[in-house]
């Protein structure tokens, strides 16, 4: 299962929307303020190859396949994980510019966001060890409809820059620790 084979996303009115976040928004400030360690939050995904170099995701109850495109030595099956990676950078983006629209009293009638990340395959295939194996670049295209001013709009901006999670993931460098282990 994709996905996109999961069930539909349910329609909300703005209203319900509003309800949501800023319930969501107090629950969580009144955990944290309780204590401080109700803040901290570890995510577990688990990947099983399959194929030529395709996996399928297990995230919770949710699971879904990443692939490579023919020529990147993949069945092309389902999108490839540095498109996954935009993916999950332009869902966060349109989270947080939700959140906080709310929190600072911004109307945000639809957000529609685009990414672009360019990728120079040469370490990828150990061809040039001197270039970085990930993105060199990344590019948000956020289109925001609404009745605020421009100005609104790039103060959300400003408070989405400091709070969102994918986009600081992107921004700036992430201790990771890899294993390895034999079965």
């Amino acid at each position: 299962m994709t996905l996109l084979d999961a069930s539909p996303v349910t329609s909300v009115t703005a209203d319900e929307r509003a309800t949501r976040l800023t319930e969501a928004r107090a629950a969580w400030g009144e955990r944290i303020a309780a204590d401080v360690a109700n803040g901290q939050l570890t995510y577990r995904v688990r990947g099983t190859g399959e194929g030529s170099v395709a996996s399928t995701i297990t995230a919770g109850k949710h699971s879904f396949r990443v692939d490579e495109p023919a020529a990147l030595a993949g069945d092309d099956i389902a999108a490839s994980p540095v498109e996954f990676a935009l993916g999950a950078l332009i869902s966060c983006q349109v989270v947080v510019y939700r959140l906080y629209a709310q929190a600072l009293g911004i109307r945000v009638d639809e957000i529609d966001v685009k990414a672009e990340g360019d990728l120079d395959a040469r370490r990828l295939f150990g061809i040039e060890e001197s270039v970085r194996a990930g993105f060199t670049a990344v590019r948000l295209d956020i289109t925001i409809t609404g009745p605020e001013t421009d100005a609104r709009y790039q103060e959300l901006r400003a408070a989405v820059d400091a709070h969102c999670p994918v986009l600081d993931l992107f921004a700036n460098a992430t201790p990771v620790t890899v294993s390895v282990a034999k079965a």
